[in-house]
């Protein structure tokens, strides 16, 4: 399981924001994406996840090997830890969530519906759901949003258990996650034109 980056551009808008990317992930690597707001880590990471086409380069993985957590939660309100989990589960065509619930410690909550759950614990469940996907390859946007001190580490040790099973991950974050990876920045191939419109347009990446 390889992930490979060559020579992407990618944009939004239809204007480029990073161009020139080349970069690899293997199996049981972890990768960080550094740069400033705006600089176009989160543009990076939906067009790897294929929620938009690159303006150029090549991406090459294996087909359904890249399962990715944004923002948002992509929690159901009405919905229980557990029916939730069960739900994506099914989508990707597993059963099994239990692993997923020890992971982040969601079991005193198995039968809360979401809607009632803390930020913090809306952001465990949200992320529980990379456990359930089956996919090695996880791409995770600012993952530790909301997260308190404990819950970073479970999150850690998450991505410490995936990394030894030969998953992979590709993270944008800011914090120091305590794992053995290396860092990417992404600064150096901001396009040209980006570059002019400054970090204030962080809003639409």
């Amino acid at each position: 399981m390889t992930l490979m980056i060559r020579n992407l551009c990618v944009a939004r808008g239809g204007l480029p924001v990073l161009e020139g990317l080349s970069f690899s992930l293997a199996a049981g690597q972890a990768l960080i994406l550094r740069g400033p707001n705006g600089s176009g880590k989160t543009t990076l990471l939906r067009t790897l996840a294929g929620l938009q086409p690159p303006l150029a380069g090549e991406i090459i993985a294996g087909e359904d090997q890249i399962a990715y957590a944004a923002h948002s939660d992509g929690l159901k309100a009405m919905l229980t830890v557990t029916e939730n989990l069960a739900f994506w589960a099914d989508v990707f065509g597993h059963r099994e969530i239990d692993a997923a619930i020890d992971a982040f410690s969601l079991a005193p909550l198995r039968d809360r519906l979401a809607g009632t759950l803390s930020a913090g614990q809306k952001r465990r469940l949200g992320l529980a759901r990379m456990l359930v996907t089956g996919r090695p390859i996880w791409m995770l946007d600012e993952p530790t949003v909301s997260l308190d001190v404990d819950a970073v580490a479970l999150f850690a040790e998450a991505i410490r258990a995936h990394l030894g099973a030969g998953g992979a991950a590709l993270i944008a974050t800011h914090i120091d996650l305590g794992i053995d990876a290396e860092v990417f920045d992404v600064t150096p191939f901001r396009a040209a034109h980006d570059a002019r419109v400054g970090a204030s347009d962080e809003a639409f990446l």
